[in-house]
């Protein structure tokens, strides 16, 4: 049976406890677990969940990406990742010199339409794709807008801005993807897009989610919600306005506040009643299925597994579901099945989730502390088992 390295996530809170001289029942106080949860972790005889991690963070005062190892150089170096950062980060930074000497951009249009197929790129899954291109694209629309600026120019590159965030989070580099988030509001201004800006919004909020700050993210989405405010609702703010509820639901699940997740959760179910299936809207997949989805992970986020699973089983997904949002809520089940002792069934789900989209699950944190989780329950390892263990570096 392969065993846990010294490098995980549950050894690295054990080395930034001891860097604060905290023990570990001072910290527990603080975060405030139970010490007994604390030391399984450390010892990595229990997963670190998202929410623990979150809080582990916030009461060190550190980034989450110190404790979970974000980003996962080794596995980016294997799948010629990392290489593709550095351009991305070049294109992030020479944002305001104005167009490229030398560059002949190809008609605006066309810049629209490949602004739009790099979102769904991300959404497929297909991160290399994406992060090949993305570059050359943001070069060709900066271009083009100082030259010739229009709506529909700052539109695309606040787009291709929100895209460059997108892939950042999602192989962990969390530092770029907030360089990217101030690049779409930049964007976003000279576009003149209200609801551009609150998906910038409710982008940052997530952010902070993810850091375990939770007033903060309320905060964010509530200055999203402002900027919609005052012009006669159209079926983008609509849209826009329900996936900020969504967002919301979440983090109000984190900080375990039901009746603030209920009240969005039915904010949001009248907004999808009323423009149904909008997941072309800014590609945030919103939908009536969206909002179910979003229920489950809530239920995930204040540990209510047995309800996720139930939920998990009673959803039938449309075969249309962005594979981004699909390989979610496989790692939500997931980790809701071994939680709850389904151990079996939580390696079949994961091995569906890396199935549908292998670079998203590589390289998600809670998918790879659930695999963790499951070498250490295991009293024999299954040969899938290790071989998902091999694959996240374990």
């Amino acid at each position: 049976m392969p065993s846990l390295d010294e490098n995980h996530t549950g050894a690295r809170i054990k080395e930034q406890r001891r860097i604060a001289r905290l023990t570990q029942r001072e910290l527990a106080v603080i975060i405030p677990y139970s010490y007994s949860l604390l030391n399984q972790v450390e010892c990595g005889a229990r997963a670190a969940t998202p929410d623990f991690v979150a809080a582990v963070a916030a009461a060190l005062r550190i980034d989450v990406t110190v404790l979970t190892g974000q980003p996962y150089v080794t596995e980016l170096q294997q799948d010629r990742l990392s290489a593709l950062v550095r351009p991305i980060r070049e294109s992030l930074d020479l944002y305001d010199l104005g167009a490229v000497p030398g560059l002949e951009p190809r008609p605006a249009a066309q810049l629209v339409v490949h602004a739009a197929d790099l979102c769904q790129a991300v959404r497929a899954t297909h991160l290399r794709k994406a992060a090949e291109k993305l570059p050359g694209l943001i070069a060709e629309i900066t271009s083009a807008a100082w030259r010739t600026p229009t709506t529909e120019l700052w539109q695309a590159l606040a787009s291709t801005y929100r895209t460059a965030h997108d892939i950042a989070v999602k192989l962990g580099y969390f530092d770029l993807s907030s360089v990217a988030l101030d690049r779409m509001a930049w964007a976003a201004d000279r576009a003149s897009d209200a609801s551009l800006a609150a998906v910038r919004q409710y982008m940052r909020a997530l952010v902070y989610f993810r850091e375990g700050e939770y007033t903060i993210g309320q905060r964010l989405i509530r200055a999203g919600h402002g900027l919609l405010q005052g012009d006669a609702p159209t079926r983008v703010t609509t849209a826009v306005t329900g996936q900020l509820h969504l967002g919301a639901t979440i983090i109000a699940a984190r900080a375990r506040d039901q009746h603030a997740v209920d009240a969005h959760l039915e904010q949001a179910d009248d907004c999808a009643a009323r423009v149904g299936d909008a997941s072309d809207v800014h590609w945030m997949s919103f939908s009536p299925t969206n909002v179910k989805l979003h229920r489950m992970s809530a239920a995930v986020e204040m540990r209510e597994y047995d309800d996720a699973i139930g939920q998990a089983r009673a959803l039938q997904l449309p075969a249309g579901l962005a594979t981004s949002r699909r390989a979610h809520f496989l790692i939500d089940r997931a980790r809701s099945e071994m939680e709850t002792g389904r151990t079996a069934a939580a390696l079949a789900t994961l091995v569906e989730a890396r199935r549908a989209a292998p670079e998203q699950t590589r390289y998600h944190p809670g998918a790879r502390e659930t695999i963790s989780g499951l070498v250490h329950m295991a009293r024999s390892t299954p040969e899938t088992l290790g071989h998902m263990a091999a694959w996240i570096g374990l």
